[in-house]
Parts: structure tokens; sequence; C-alpha cells
């Protein structure tokens, strides 16, 4: 439990994520498992390409029965392994239960004082992203480990704000996916166009 009471909205006071989360780390599997439809999984490496602040859909599986870690909604993910420090921090919260989640990725479950979206926005920006960095080890691949990401230190406000907070990014998230998915379309209309025009 928090050490600290968070009643109020202005106090930012630091916690070390070690003593606000606990910590798992994801199992097995490789690109290699995946199929085309079965068992839900997160790899670490979709981190980079895919998912955003918050995962609430995943487009890979792997076959149904696969055994491993699985999300119960609340955890927050970070890759264990990446190509720089600046590429591995970075972190995403998986907002469905019953998600495998993939070797290589560690697993944060924050206490009940703490917004899960929100921690996540939070190791993925500013001051507590450039301490994760500064903690990356290794040479061609570089590794966090779970010791590296417990001793961090994060400002929390109040839930409520924290809540506040980070549906006001995820709106952000959301309007951007809109946007992209009509640039998308509109892309894919003029090359149509074109192709017929000049064809």
């Amino acid at each position: 439990m928090l050490s600290r009471k968070r009643n109020d909205l202005h106090a930012w006071g630091q916690e070390r994520l070690g003593d606000v989360c606990s910590f798992d780390k994801g199992q097995g599997y490789s690109k290699e498992n995946l199929v085309d439809d079965g068992q839900p999984i997160i790899l670490y490496g979709r981190m980079y390409v895919q998912y955003e602040s918050v995962i609430h859909d995943v487009d890979t599986f792997v076959p149904k029965g696969s055994q491993g870690v699985f999300s119960k909604g609340n955890e927050v993910i970070i890759p264990a392994s990446g190509e720089t420090a600046e590429d591995i921090s970075r972190a995403s919260f998986v907002d469905k239960s019953g998600v495998l989640l993939g070797g290589d990725l560690n697993i944060l479950t924050p206490d009940g004082g703490i917004d899960p979206a929100f921690l996540a926005m939070e190791i993925s920006s500013g001051k507590v992203k450039r301490d994760l960095s500064s903690k990356a080890q290794g040479k061609t691949i570089v590794h966090i480990h779970k010791d590296d990401i417990a001793s961090l230190e994060a400002g929390f406000p109040s839930l409520d704000e924290q809540r506040k907070i980070s549906s006001i990014f995820l709106g952000i998230d959301s309007l951007l996916s809109l946007h992209q998915r009509k640039l998308y379309k509109l892309q894919e209309i003029k090359k149509a166009l074109l192709q017929k025009m000049f064809c």
C-alpha cells in the first residue's frame, strides 16, 4: 500500500515503483509461434510498431490452450530487451484480461492508488523515461531488468487527478488514430484514382 495519502489534488508525491507495484515477467513465445487465430498474445516487438499507451486490441495469436502469464486487465508492460535505450524506455497499459504476455516483457501491476494508464504514460515520458533509459545495459541489444524499474521514482497526484490526466491524453490518442485511418483511406483512394487515370 502507498506510504502517502493522495487526497491533495495538487500534491505530486514521489513514489518508488518498487513500493507501489508488484512485478512479473512474461514467458516464452516468439513470432515463430504465431498463428492466424487462437489465444491473443502480446509480444514485446509489437510494442515498437503497433501499440500506444493503452492496448485495447491484440492482433497476434498463438494456438488455443497455450500456457503462460495472462493479463488481468490492469498491467503495465515494459520491454525487457530492445535495440536502443530510447526504444526500450516505453510502457503500455493492458486493459483486457485473458491476454497472454509473451517473453521479454517486464510486467508491473500497480496498487489501487495508481492508475495504470497514467503510469504507462509517465514511464514513457520525461524524467522517468530518461531515468529508465540510463539504466539500460548492453551494447548490441540493451536490457532492462525488474530491479532497474523498481528503483525508479515517479510523481503521482491523487488517483482522481491521475485518471483525469490519462483520460485527456487517451482522448488525444483516439483522435490521432481516427485521423490516421482517414488519412490511410484518402491515400488509398488517391492511389486507386491515379491508377485508373494513368493505366
